[in-house]
């Protein structure tokens, strides 16, 4: 097992060295993300683990050296393999429905479509998604505010509006967290989600690999996507601030047609903090660490080990997953 550069063995607090792997929890299992491959470990139904591994070629890319652009194309990469990984998690852990428990319906559509319908269901519940996100974290708050000043409320300034809108949308975040983490089968996944965190800060410490040595370490982790979306939201408040107020539906197009710049730093700025450890990026990361005490979930041992199994499959042999911390 390469090391990364220490050979601390209590929690993992003093990181010498960042790697550039990360990953994503799915269903029953663990998306790994490495510089030359990415890796899908399942929980099987029977209890083994089933991993897939995707060589991406670790090519360099000219765009990967563009400040902001490199950001929203990396955005919209994961946003694809991750959705593609999350089926594929699917179809394996067994959520599935097999063809005994198919409705009348689901046999008709599984008739016309043959094997799209999996593909059809999973775009359309894409698209659901992607109009309920606009829906409650763009269109929402925006009403909100103008329904304020319909009530009577005048506000001047549309820094003040800006400012309350983002608020709104923030509590609008937390509250959506909070809810779904109430679901079973989301709590699970945010087990997986620890345990990808765990897994991964016991690697950048050099400890073995093992249930284990990843269980000592803290489940929040400063590039984590839960830090990525509350920067976007933080970077939504500022960049909102030169946005119209005119009309709700003229706003909600310039700040969609904003939002690659948002993403673009967002990116640029957790990036830093993950290869700086300082005051200013300790305080950067921290509202994006509390908000991931909503996400993760204190993983078990198994949850581990599919992380664990992920994680291996794509460390590369040449250490060029190494950030140096500075």
């Amino acid at each position: 097992m390469a090391k990364t550069g220490t050979e601390k063995k209590s929690c993992g607090c003093s990181k010498k060295n960042y790697t550039s792997i990360g990953g994503q929890a799915l269903l029953e299992g663990i998306l790994m993300r490495g510089p030359n491959a990415d890796c899908i470990a399942v929980r099987l139904p029977d209890g083994s683990i089933d991993t897939k591994v995707t060589e991406t070629g670790g090519k360099k890319r000219v765009w990967k050296k563009i400040p902001v652009l490199r950001g929203i194309i990396a955005f919209i990469q994961s946003l694809v393999t991750g959705y593609k990984a999350l089926m594929y998690s699917a179809e394996k852990s067994g959520e599935v429905t097999s063809e005994e428990e198919m409705s009348k319906f689901d046999k008709w559509l599984s008739e016309r479509l043959g094997d799209g319908v999996m593909t059809a269901i999973g775009v359309v519940s894409l698209m659901l998604g992607l109009f309920l996100s606009l829906l409650l974290f763009k269109f929402l708050p925006m009403a909100a505010v103008s329904g304020i000043e319909m009530l009577g409320v005048k506000i001047e300034s549309d820094i003040l509006k800006s400012v309350i809108e983002g608020v709104i949308k923030l509590a609008i975040f937390v509250g959506y967290l909070a809810a779904v983490s109430l679901m079973k089968d989301i709590r699970v996944t945010f087990m997986y989600h620890g345990a990808e965190h765990k897994t991964i800060s016991c690697y950048e410490a050099g400890e073995e690999l093992t249930p284990e040595n990843a269980a000592r370490f803290p489940r929040e982790h400063p590039r984590c996507g839960t830090s990525f979306l509350f920067l976007m939201v933080a970077l939504g408040i500022a960049v909102n601030c030169f946005l119209t107020w005119s009309s709700v539906w003229l706003r909600l197009l310039s700040s969609l047609l904003a939002l690659p710049v948002v993403m673009g730093l967002g990116y640029e700025i957790l990036k830093l903090c993950g290869k700086y450890d300082n005051i200013l990026t300790r305080a950067v990361s921290a509202p994006g660490k509390w908000m991931q005490k909503l996400t993760t979930r204190e993983p078990n041992e198994k949850q581990l080990e599919v992380a664990i199994a992920a994680l291996k499959a794509v460390i590369p042999g040449d250490g060029s997953d190494r950030i140096s911390l500075k």
